[in-house]
């Protein structure tokens, strides 16, 4: 599908981001697919967004290089141990350490360097406020303040040219976007969601974002494709 309307997908290789871009191709946008190579310890992400992208066919995909270890102060970005093993109520209880100071303001901050160099209307990120590990930059008053910065601080904005940042999947469940991905024909198998997988590749199964994957999976009363280490 090679739509009219342009629209930057950030795309990292996930359950979530995978349904977005799918989201957005359904929707008739020429997609210009973002992915960022940040130190993180899950760097296998980057292959499944490469695939991903080559699979969709997308207008464009860049990955771009920044190095978030320099601040480190995340089990992402840090020698940090990823928490694991936590029930649904300790995963919701809180801001992990899996948090990644910034990181969405950041990756937002790119994606709308992009987008008002091609005229978009519109930039994707895939965050959830439901089945999520409490991230401040997650939420729907967090998207708003962003999506005021970008039309205060952009030339296209001031000459008229507004830009919307899009969160379909805010309000969903797991399983709900389990269930639209499918109906929109997603293969998750081609997705990577773990935070700690092996030196393979292959998810451990019991990290924070392994369990909402399976857990969502369950509810969804599917099968989910991929393999686990746990």
């Amino acid at each position: 599908m090679n739509g009219t309307k342009k629209a930057v997908v950030l795309l990292s290789g996930g359950l979530d981001s995978t349904t977005l871009l799918a989201i957005a191709r359904s929707e008739d946008y020429q997609i210009y697919a973002l992915t960022f190579d940040y130190g993180q310890r899950h760097v296998i992400e980057l292959e499944s967004a490469k695939a991903i992208a080559k699979a969709c066919a997308v207008h464009e995909h860049r990955v771009i290089k920044i190095d978030l270890r320099a601040f480190g102060a995340s089990a992402l970005t840090a020698d940090i141990d990823v928490p694991s093993h936590r029930c649904e109520s300790e995963i919701a209880n809180g801001i992990p350490i899996t948090y990644v100071p910034a990181r969405n303001t950041i990756f937002l901050s790119y994606a709308l360097a992009w987008a008002e160099t091609l005229e978009a209307e519109g930039i994707f990120i895939g965050v959830n406020a439901v089945d999520y590990s409490g991230y401040p930059d997650c939420r729907g008053e967090y998207l708003e303040a962003f999506q005021k910065l970008a039309n205060l601080a952009t030339k296209k904005a001031v000459e008229g040219f507004q830009l919307k940042i899009q969160a379909p999947l805010i309000q969903l469940t797991k399983s709900e976007i389990i269930r639209l991905g499918v109906s929109l024909g997603v293969d998750y198998s081609m997705t990577t969601s773990c935070y700690n997988p092996d030196p393979n590749g292959m998810a451990c199964g019991v990290c924070d974002s392994c369990v909402l994957r399976r857990k969502g999976f369950k509810e969804a009363g599917m099968k989910d494709p991929i393999a686990y280490s746990g």
